[in-house]
Protein backbone atom coordinates (compact mmCIF):
# COMPACT_ATOMS: atom_id res chain seq x y z
CA UNK A 1 0.00 0.00 0.00
CA UNK A 2 1.59 3.19 -1.13
CA UNK A 3 1.93 5.70 1.80
CA UNK A 4 0.48 9.78 1.11
CA UNK A 5 3.48 12.10 0.00
CA UNK A 6 3.04 15.49 1.49
CA UNK A 7 4.89 18.12 -0.28
CA UNK A 8 5.98 21.68 1.75
CA UNK A 9 3.94 21.18 4.81
CA UNK A 10 4.16 25.22 4.77
CA UNK A 11 2.69 25.22 1.67
CA UNK A 12 -0.48 23.77 2.63
CA UNK A 13 -0.89 26.50 5.63
CA UNK A 14 -3.56 28.50 4.81
CA UNK A 15 -2.40 32.44 3.85
CA UNK A 16 -2.19 35.14 6.17
CA UNK A 17 -1.62 32.68 9.22
CA UNK A 18 -0.08 34.58 12.02
CA UNK A 19 4.03 33.84 13.12
CA UNK A 20 5.15 33.61 16.46
CA UNK A 21 6.11 36.99 17.06
CA UNK A 22 2.05 37.65 16.45
CA UNK A 23 0.93 35.11 18.98
CA UNK A 24 3.56 36.91 21.39
CA UNK A 25 2.44 40.75 20.40
CA UNK A 26 -1.29 39.11 21.05
CA UNK A 27 -0.01 37.60 24.14
CA UNK A 28 1.43 40.96 25.30
CA UNK A 29 -1.62 42.72 24.72
CA UNK A 30 -3.79 40.33 26.68
CA UNK A 31 -1.72 41.14 29.58
CA UNK A 32 -2.13 44.58 29.43
CA UNK A 33 -5.39 44.12 29.33
CA UNK A 34 -5.93 42.35 32.56
CA UNK A 35 -3.22 44.59 34.09
CA UNK A 36 -5.72 47.72 33.19
CA UNK A 37 -8.76 45.39 34.82
CA UNK A 38 -6.60 44.93 37.82
CA UNK A 39 -5.96 48.60 37.69
CA UNK A 40 -9.40 49.52 36.93
CA UNK A 41 -10.74 47.64 39.91
CA UNK A 42 -9.18 49.36 42.81
CA UNK A 43 -9.69 53.11 41.42
CA UNK A 44 -12.40 54.49 43.62
CA UNK A 45 -13.34 57.04 40.94
CA UNK A 46 -15.18 54.67 38.28
CA UNK A 47 -16.75 52.44 40.85
CA UNK A 48 -20.15 53.47 38.66
CA UNK A 49 -18.49 52.04 35.41
CA UNK A 50 -16.30 49.17 36.95
CA UNK A 51 -18.75 46.51 35.73
CA UNK A 52 -19.36 47.91 32.06
CA UNK A 53 -15.80 48.67 31.57
CA UNK A 54 -14.78 44.88 33.16
CA UNK A 55 -17.00 43.46 30.52
CA UNK A 56 -15.89 45.25 27.66
CA UNK A 57 -12.73 44.55 28.35
CA UNK A 58 -13.11 40.55 28.68
CA UNK A 59 -15.58 40.52 25.37
CA UNK A 60 -11.65 42.02 24.30
CA UNK A 61 -10.13 39.62 25.71
CA UNK A 62 -12.23 36.72 24.64
CA UNK A 63 -12.29 37.87 20.81
CA UNK A 64 -8.35 37.88 20.55
CA UNK A 65 -8.38 34.70 22.45
CA UNK A 66 -10.68 33.48 20.01
CA UNK A 67 -10.19 34.85 16.68
CA UNK A 68 -6.15 34.10 17.43
CA UNK A 69 -5.16 31.43 19.82
CA UNK A 70 -8.33 29.01 18.15
CA UNK A 71 -7.39 30.26 14.44
CA UNK A 72 -11.05 31.13 13.78
CA UNK A 73 -9.83 33.98 12.00
CA UNK A 74 -8.18 32.12 9.81
CA UNK A 75 -9.89 28.87 9.43
CA UNK A 76 -13.02 27.70 7.68
CA UNK A 77 -16.49 29.70 7.89
CA UNK A 78 -18.13 26.45 9.46
CA UNK A 79 -16.13 26.75 12.26
CA UNK A 80 -16.76 30.43 13.13
CA UNK A 81 -20.60 29.43 12.71
CA UNK A 82 -20.54 26.34 14.72
CA UNK A 83 -18.26 28.84 17.70
CA UNK A 84 -20.95 31.31 17.08
CA UNK A 85 -23.90 28.97 17.21
CA UNK A 86 -22.53 27.50 20.60
CA UNK A 87 -21.59 30.73 22.55
CA UNK A 88 -24.91 32.68 21.45
CA UNK A 89 -26.93 28.86 22.70
CA UNK A 90 -25.28 29.42 25.85
CA UNK A 91 -25.68 32.92 26.17
CA UNK A 92 -29.58 32.09 25.68
CA UNK A 93 -29.50 29.43 28.29
CA UNK A 94 -27.75 31.29 31.12
CA UNK A 95 -30.41 34.59 30.14
CA UNK A 96 -32.92 31.91 30.54
CA UNK A 97 -31.58 30.32 34.25
CA UNK A 98 -30.74 34.17 35.38
CA UNK A 99 -33.82 35.26 34.68
CA UNK A 100 -35.50 32.23 36.02
CA UNK A 101 -33.93 32.78 39.13
CA UNK A 102 -34.27 36.65 39.91
CA UNK A 103 -37.89 36.70 38.87
CA UNK A 104 -39.33 33.69 40.73
CA UNK A 105 -40.92 34.25 43.97
CA UNK A 106 -39.19 33.32 47.59
CA UNK A 107 -40.00 30.28 49.11
CA UNK A 108 -42.01 30.85 52.01
CA UNK A 109 -39.74 30.08 55.74
CA UNK A 110 -40.64 27.73 57.50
Amino acid sequence: MKQPVYEDYEAHDSPGHPEPRQYVTIAIILAVITAIEVTVYYITAVKDLLIPMLLIMSVVKFLLVVLWFMHLRFDSHVFRRFFLIGVVLALVVFSVVLVTLLTRAPLPAG
